[in-house]
């Protein structure tokens, strides 16, 4: 059965791709031998007994196919209030630019913490008047949705027990963020040194086996070269290194820091 709604699209004036072929299917259709009458002359034409014979079901066609054209050019009374709806429907934001900037920053933090910078970027790509976008994103910060040195510690914690990155790297991503820099201080002032080189031996000894076979120079520099591109500082690479290495037999007591 059609549905009204699946003609809106040829009812609203724009054609869509399928309309020409669905013109060509209709015009083989009406001219097919066996669906049209007998000649005005009266003569009889070959096939006229099963076009009489299956007048029924030509009639039955084509009155369904009457009914779709019917359908199709009426205008509906739905369609304008199914347009009116649509945004609603798909969940877009309102006209109001307040209401738009709320629902666009609600929608970034769902799941997610984001810096007040981060979405201020986003409002600004979306063309938010910056009067509106700030009225929010304090409003924001005022009930706690946006906090940026939550947000600075909760990134601390995750990304150096997760990927083993140190102070230098972690204050760099989060400058990137757009955090304050004082909340990046106290943020990675939580890690101290003697946690910092206790991951460095952890990464080292998970990448030590995968080195074997190299020489005792090129070791050193894809192991202390893999800690530096994690923030460590240099002198603390070069020492959890060798320690390392000299706890696998390697020597180096005359392996300098030309090395690194």
């Amino acid at each position: 059965m059609t549905r009204r709604t699946d003609w809106a699209e040829y009812t609203s004036g724009s054609a869509g791709p399928g309309d020409d072929a669905y013109g060509a299917a209709a015009a083989s259709y009406e001219t097919d031998p066996s669906a049209v009458g007998p000649p005005e002359d009266g003569t009889a034409r070959h096939g006229d007994g099963e076009a009489r014979r299956g007048g029924g079901r030509g009639r039955g066609a084509g009155g369904a196919r009457g009914r779709g054209r019917r359908e199709r050019a009426e205008p509906s009374a739905e369609d304008g209030g199914a347009t009116s709806s649509s945004r609603a429907e798909k969940g877009e934001p309102p006209r109001d630019p307040v209401e738009q900037a709320r629902a666009i920053c609600l929608r970034l933090l769902t799941g997610t913490p984001r810096t007040r910078r981060q979405l201020a970027d986003a409002l600004r790509k979306r063309e938010i008047p910056d009067e509106a976008a700030e009225d929010v994103l304090s409003r924001f910060e005022e009930v706690g949705l946006i906090n940026d040195g939550a947000f600075a510690e909760a990134w601390v914690e995750s990304r150096h027990h997760g990927r083993g990155l140190a102070r230098r790297a972690l204050a760099r991503e989060l400058r990137t963020k757009g955090v304050d820099a004082t909340l990046i201080d106290a943020a990675v002032s939580r890690l101290d040194t003697e946690q910092e080189e206790e991951t460095a031996r952890d990464l080292v000894a998970r990448k030590l086996r995968a080195t074997r076979g190299l020489d005792r120079d090129k070791r050193l520099r894809r192991l202390a070269g893999m800690l530096a591109r994690k923030g460590y500082p240099e002198g603390m690479a070069l020492r959890v290194v060798r320690q390392a290495l000299e706890e696998e037999g390697e020597d180096t007591e005359y392996l300098g820091d030309e090395g690194f």
